[in-house]
């Protein structure tokens, strides 16, 4: 009992701790382990498996929109980099480079891919000559190395996993259609498939990415109120286009720039499952994402029959269920603590006295409710458990996020919030970068985005008290 004990205790409470919360569940939950490469993590077989499922979901959505999968090289030369000086002065103080090939310094030195635009451009000026070219509706999935100074498993480490859409359009509003329509695609899959709800909006200037005309972004709050940056996706315009000669002739025989869009998601919302629906027993996994979503436990499973009628089940179920039996030799309360902190949705408690009854016992592991069910009804209650623990930790996602989202008109409120009521904060601005700046250095706090549904909260901007032009997301993020 003692060692059943001390699983759980080895977690910190989050309401304690909630950074050293965060990381002893993705050690404890064998998410990940740390590495002898500084700043970079090994993703665990639990861990990649989450990663797994992220990206069968959303290459699936991704085809249905007509998006191709491509992979470009992880190397891009120094003069490729520097074509788009916004882009790589934006990038300059993360790139990783690569001066020596063997034992011979290189002419000329290689980034290893912070991101790709530069060799989509480059593969794009060469690939696309007439209209009947165009859409070029690219994906890749990949790796990317960032020189972070501070890591923190998932949420930003040096090499991580995403993916990168690239597309080329005729016209600026294709363009922007298709920013649009990834950018809606990324916050179904959040609240479809994670249980995450998200705010969606456009990045202000200062915060859009290097090289973009317009960035925008799906935000979501995490336990602690932090936000979590959690998918965006950029509108180009014709600058990339222009920076690298991607011409087309149109159908009026005269040559056009091409318009671009880019977006991604990473493996820092994995991070954000964990920080959104996670507890102080471990992960709380939604059912569609999770690798396993029902576990049976075997109770006094030396008796004869019942790890018989244990597998039996799982030959039953594992049709239409991602379904394990745990028939290790530890106790039943061990068991129960490691599928909790596994963040398995559901168990089956099934021991010879059920058996007898022809029952077992469905444990949520989001609630710890106990349903007593008959065998023969067991697929089909598990359907609609499983159903029910999805929309109900979407709702109490919402719910949190909603009460941890305040609404101020003066200066004086906006710190306080900040200061004493972790969440979003929404408030009027100007439009001037220098009140964003101002509010970054004096409160810590930044824009998150311009929410494409607007409230009038008051007339004028809460930093400088000028005319106001938009409300805006605040928050600390991670």
């Amino acid at each position: 009992m003692a060692k059943e004990k001390k699983l759980v205790e080895a977690i910190t409470s989050m309401d304690v701790d909630f950074a050293q919360w965060y990381t002893d569940v993705v050690k404890k939950a064998e998410l990940i382990d740390y590495s002898s490469v500084k700043g970079c993590m090994v993703i665990k077989p639990a861990g990649y498996a989450i990663w797994e499922n992220i990206q069968k979901e959303l290459d699936k959505r991704f085809k249905a929109t007509g998006v191709e999968n491509v992979y470009m090289p992880m190397f891009i030369p120094e003069s490729l980099l520097q074509k788009e000086k916004d882009h790589v002065e934006g990038f300059a103080p993360e790139v990783a480079w690569v001066t020596h090939g063997g034992l011979n310094e290189l002419q000329e030195r290689m980034c290893v891919r912070p991101t790709s635009e530069t060799l989509f451009c480059d593969f794009y000026a060469k690939d696309i000559q007439s209209y009947r070219d165009l859409p070029k509706v690219y994906n890749q999935w990949c790796s990317v190395v960032r020189w972070e100074k501070e890591t923190r498993p998932f949420l930003r480490s040096r090499e991580f996993l995403w993916q990168e859409g690239h597309t080329a359009h005729e016209t600026a509003e294709q363009a922007e259609e298709r920013t649009i329509q990834m950018l809606n695609l990324y916050a179904d899959f959040c609240e479809e498939v994670l249980a995450i709800p998200v705010i969606k909006g456009r990045k202000t200037d200062k915060e859009k990415f290097a090289g973009a005309e317009a960035t925008y972004t799906i935000e979501a709050l995490m336990h602690d109120g932090k936000a979590l940056q959690s998918g965006t996706s950029h509108n180009f315009g014709d600058g990339f286009a222009k920076a690298f000669g991607i011409q087309f002739t149109d159908k009026q025989n005269k040559l056009q720039y091409v318009h671009q869009t880019s977006w991604g998601l990473s493996t820092r919302l994995i991070g954000g499952i964990i920080m959104v629906h996670g507890d102080d027993s471990g992960l709380v996994l939604p059912p569609r994402i999770a690798p396993t979503q029902v576990m049976i436990i075997p109770i006094a499973q030396h008796k004869e029959g019942v790890l018989d009628k244990a597998y039996e089940l799982k030959s039953q179920l594992e049709e239409n269920f991602r379904v394990k039996v745990d028939a290790s030799d530890k106790g039943p309360g061990f068991k129960f603590a490691e599928q909790e902190m596994r963040g398995i949705p559901v168990r089956i408690e099934l021991g010879p006295k059920d058996i007898e009854a022809n029952q077992g016992v469905i444990v949520r592991r989001d609630t710890r409710e106990k349903i007593v069910v008959s065998l023969d009804e067991l697929a089909e209650k598990l359907e609609e458990v499983l159903n029910t623990i999805q929309v109900d930790m979407l709702e109490r996602a919402r719910a949190h996020r909603d009460s941890h989202t305040v609404s101020v008109t003066t200066y004086d409120e906006f710190k306080d919030a900040i200061a004493n009521k972790p969440g979003f904060v929404k408030a009027m601005w100007c439009g001037d970068e220098a009140c964003e700046v101002k509010i970054k250095e004096e409160t810590t706090a930044t824009s998150r985005c311009m929410p494409f549904k607007q409230e009038q909260i008051s007339g004028h901007c809460v930093c400088c008290g000028k005319e106001a032009k938009t409300m805006v997301y605040w928050g600390k993020a991670y």
